[in-house]
């Protein structure tokens, strides 16, 4: 098999741990921020009509958005991983296999996926909890969006795939590309032509289909060393077990938050329709901490499964202490700026008095834990970058699924409305120590794989 070192990346081994993690860091962090302003737009500007319904529809289908993500995630996260990892050998043949693999079952998937959603649009309705107010928005905003999910697909997984091979500038673009134009199109879609939740969903496509096409240009004109050409494409020797075994603990964590917040949407509807629109615009404004944690530890994922490819664990640890810091006081600051200035926040989306003050309510609890949130996303990719399966899908589980559903119906029985607020600072805190856990012990456990293998190496040398 030929070898062969990718001058890219081999920058992750380069300057100092500083400067490696923040030239991997700061353009992540960047693309994430993105995705939260064309995240925050549609409901911005659906806010701007005045109409409550049409924003609490919105957060009725952030959960199928969730499950598009997952998807993304799944062969995105997944590739990053492997094919980092075998940059870091100098195995460039196996990486480019990898990237066609990811591309390819992606889109398969996300055909079935999509026929699956249009077919089975009114079901799933009843299980977001639409109302009579709110279903012909949601079911027209879906049915839109689900048509072309596949290039959301290829859009979320190769904005991570690009960074394996240290193109972290470029995977920033492509989602700058994609989000900026959804910003521009929706108040003219929305506002101007007076299109409201059609005009929303009309300007995410777009921006969803933009996103993809740069993405894979940048691969049709030469531009990598990976590669997306059906003739690379390979699910033996390892790289459809290989992606799959990291991709799927990495995407449940997006798939369960999406379950998750169904429950949580049809428990909050309960309280009516306005209640449901106050939470969803509190997850929004968490959001603003929860990307900036995701881009610091997706961005310093592929220097980290570069660095332990490498064999250089003293790097690896180097960075991910440096990651760990940086991310601490990065989301901190930005917890505290939230929560000081959550009423206006929220006042942005939300003109009723009453949906106001639950969403502030609701803002502020959900804040209560966010300033860890960095802490979490790295050693859950610090995990994902070593190849460590099942600590990864364990973590995945637990946060939005083992701890965070039990307590969301706990809560409410036990304090009511804002008890399905506080689920979610409960299952935050407690998974963030059990991945602090997690992480020092793979990483234990490594360094001691690593001298074995160095003292069996020195030992054949020495019979040699």
């Amino acid at each position: 098999m030929t070898k062969k070192k990718n001058s890219a990346a081999e920058n992750f081994l380069e300057g100092s741990v500083a400067s490696a993690v923040l030239r991997n860091v700061i353009p992540s962090i960047a693309a994430m921020l993105m995705v939260l302003v064309y995240n925050l737009a549609d409901t911005f500007f659906i806010g701007q009509t005045h109409n409550d319904y049409m924003v609490a529809s919105v957060s009725l289908a952030t959960p199928v958005f969730l499950l598009y993500m997952s998807l993304g995630t799944l062969f995105g996260m997944g590739g990053t991983s492997v094919i980092s990892r075998s940059l870091g050998r100098g195995d460039t043949e196996y990486a480019k296999k990898v990237c066609s693999f990811c591309i390819w079952a992606g889109v398969a998937v996300g055909l079935v996926f999509t026929a699956l959603m249009i077919i089975f649009i009114d079901p799933l309705l009843r299980i977001l909890g639409a109302s009579k107010e709110t279903w012909s928005y949601t079911k027209t905003y879906l049915l839109i969006v689900s048509a072309c999910g596949v290039f959301s697909i290829i859009s979320n997984c190769y904005t991570n795939i690009l960074r394996a091979e240290g193109r972290s500038t470029q995977a920033m673009v492509g989602t700058l590309i994609g989000n900026l134009l959804n910003v521009i199109l929706d108040p003219i879609m929305i506002l101007w032509f007076d299109w409201g939740i059609t005009g929303a969903a009309i300007a995410t496509v777009i921006g969803n289909v933009v996103g993809a096409l740069y993405y894979l240009l940048y691969f049709w004109t030469g531009k990598s060393t990976l590669s997306i050409r059906p003739a690379d494409f390979r699910m033996g020797d390892h790289i459809a077990s290989g992606v799959l075994a990291i991709g799927i603990p990495a995407s449940l964590g997006s798939l369960l938050m999406s379950v998750s917040q169904m429950i949580t949407n049809s428990l909050m509807a309960e309280y009516g329709d306005l209640a449901v629109a106050a939470y969803g615009v509190s997850a929004k404004i968490l959001m603003i901490v929860t990307v900036i944690g995701i881009g610091i530890g997706q961005g310093a994922q592929p220097l980290l499964g570069y660095c332990y490819g490498a064999k250089n664990m003293h790097r690896f640890q180097a960075s991910l202490k440096f990651t760990s810091i940086f991310s601490l006081i990065v989301c901190g600051a930005v917890t505290l700026l939230c929560y000081i200035f959550a009423r206006p926040l929220v006042q942005i989306f939300l003109s009723t008095p009453d949906a106001l003050d639950l969403g502030v309510t609701f803002s502020r609890i959900m804040l209560s834990t966010a300033w860890l949130f960095g802490v979490y996303y790295a050693m859950i990719n610090a995990l994902q970058a070593v190849g460590a399966a099942k600590p990864s899908l364990w973590l995945s589980v637990c946060r939005q699924g083992i701890i965070y559903i039990p307590a969301v119906f706990l809560f409410k029985a036990v304090i009511g409305i804002n008890g399905l607020a506080w689920a979610q600072p409960v299952a935050d805190l407690l998974s963030i120590v059990l991945a602090v856990a997690m992480t020092l012990r793979t990483i234990r456990k490594c360094k001691e794989a690593d001298a074995k293998e160095q003292a069996a190496a020195a030992a054949n040398a020495a019979g040699a």
